[in-house]
């Protein structure tokens, strides 16, 4: 049964979650059969049926040929569907009714076609609360949120940003061939206070470009963007603290 149980991945942008996806994937019973993503965000409710339950020929303007979609595409493996906190309400009525009987209709097509695919959503944004402002189907929220797993913000992962930091300097100084080893001190410490909006994709985007940029054996401050090197989070000094890094009143 755990095969085919929905896992309901959240989780801000760039934490991982196609990642995550992936992983459970490959771990699964299924890892022989195809993995199948979608952004759910990224078409129109048009669009977005005709990518997933396929079409026949003429079903529209554009449809010169049959075509199958991507859970019949991923038949026997794993469909994602990322970013479905995004999908139009119409199309989310849909997708319930296929879930529910294990069969869809393509655009344009009289006849119902069985399928076997496990189904794992991605989103940023908080469904609960789309629930509650009716923006998403309550029904099609628990069809989906059978397991529930939530991928914390880079800045709540503490020195896990030095742990991503390492193994992203290791893959792009070997993808370059650049003689790059680590991280200074200094480097160090600005990676753990910046507040990182982007989580992992903008950590991985900065490591890439300070590899690529450096003219050293380990990344150094310059390396960093500015806004990185310059970074002055929220946190309130107390007594005992050194009051020379506090803020002045004309900077408030």
């Amino acid at each position: 049964a755990l095969r085919s149980i929905p896992v309901l991945v959240e989780g801000e942008s760039g934490t991982g979650k196609e990642l995550v996806a992936r992983s459970i994937h490959r771990l699964s019973p299924r890892a022989d059969k195809p993995f199948v993503a979608i952004n759910c965000a990224a078409l129109t409710e048009t669009l977005l049926e005709s990518e997933l339950f396929g079409h026949t020929r003429g079903a529209f303007t554009d449809a010169r040929t049959d075509r199958k979609g991507l859970f019949l595409e991923a038949e026997g493996g794993t469909l994602l569907l990322d970013e479905m906190g995004d999908m139009p309400v119409a199309m989310q009525v849909k997708l319930l009714r296929a879930l529910e009987e294990n069969r869809l209709r393509p655009v344009g097509s009289d006849r119902e076609i069985p399928f076997n695919v496990r189904l794992l959503a991605a989103t940023h944004r908080d469904l609960e609360m789309a629930v509650e402002e009716e923006r998403f189907r309550q029904d099609l929220y628990y069809r989906l949120n059978v397991i529930q797993l939530h991928l914390p913000p880079l800045r709540a992962r503490g020195t896990d940003v030095l742990l991503l930091a390492k193994h992203f300097v290791e893959k792009f100084a070997s993808k370059s061939q650049r003689p790059i080893e680590g991280l200074d001190q200094a480097v160090a410490e600005r990676l753990l206070a910046y507040s990182w909006p982007g989580n992992i994709r903008e950590l991985r985007n900065v490591i890439e470009r300070a590899v690529t940029l450096s003219r050293h054996n380990r990344l150094t401050l310059e390396d960093l963007p500015e806004k990185i090197r310059d970074y002055r989070g929220n946190t309130m000094l107390i007594g005992g603290e050194d009051p020379t890094e506090l803020v002045s009143i004309e900077e408030i």
